[in-house]
C-alpha cells in the first residue's frame, strides 16, 4: 500500500485546501504576485515558488518555510501553470468550484516561462540565490529606514554579502559609504 505523501499529485490547484492556500496568499503578499506549485508531494501541502515582478523566485515547502528546491522540482513538466494572486484568492473564495483548473492567463504565462533555461545548480548560483533571498528579506523588513536610492547599490550589497557579510552589515557598509 502506498502513501499519498509519496505519490505525484494531479496538479489541480483547486483541490488544495483553503487553509493552505491562505498561507500561500500570505507569502505572495510579502514576496511576489505569482505562484506555481510543484507536482511532487501531496495535494495537502505541496511545495511552491512565489515569483516577484523581477522574475525572482522563492521556493517554499508545505509548511510555508523557505525551501531550497532541487532543480527538477520546479523544472518543465513538474509544475502547475503560473497563477496570479487574484486567481489564488478567487480559488479560495469559491472553494475551487466554478474556476478553471488552468486559467487562460496562467497557461500563457506558463508557455512563456517554459522556453526559459533550467535553474542554475552550481554552488555559486545557489550562493547568489541565498544572498538575494536574505538581501530581499532584510530590505523588506527595513525599507522604512533605508534611503530611497539604496536599490542603485544592489550589486555592491550582493558582492559584500557573497564575501561573507550579513545583510545588515552589507547594507550598513553601503549606507555609510554613499549616504552618510
Amino acid at each position: 500500500m502506498s502513501s499519498s505523501k509519496t505519490k505525484r499529485w494531479h496538479g489541480n490547484v483547486e483541490a488544495i485546501k483553503a487553509e493552505f492556500l491562505n498561507g500561500v496568499i500570505t507569502q505572495m503578499t510579502s514576496y511576489g504576485d505569482r505562484v506555481h506549485f510543484s507536482m511532487f508531494g501531496s495535494v495537502q501541502k505541496p511545495h511552491y515558488e512565489v515569483i516577484n515582478s523581477f522574475d525572482k523566485k522563492m521556493a517554499f515547502d508545505g509548511n510555508h518555510h523557505l525551501h531550497r528546491a532541487e532543480e527538477s522540482e520546479f523544472g518543465p513538466g513538474n509544475v502547475t501553470p503560473i497563477f496570479t494572486l487574484d486567481q489564488i484568492k478567487r480559488i479560495v473564495a469559491t472553494g475551487g468550484s466554478g474556476t478553471r483548473s488552468t486559467p487562460r492567463s496562467a497557461r500563457a504565462a506558463s508557455a512563456r516561462s517554459a522556453g526559459g533555461t533550467a535553474r542554475p545548480t552550481t554552488a555559486a548560483a545557489r550562493a547568489r540565490e541565498a544572498v538575494d533571498s536574505e538581501k530581499y528579506a532584510y530590505f523588506k523588513a527595513n525599507r522604512h529606514m533605508l534611503p530611497d536610492e539604496i536599490n542603485q547599490h544592489s550589486d555592491e550589497i550582493s558582492k559584500l554579502m557573497l564575501n561573507g557579510m550579513s545583510a545588515e552589515q552589507a547594507f550598513g557598509e553601503v549606507i555609510s559609504k554613499y549616504f552618510d
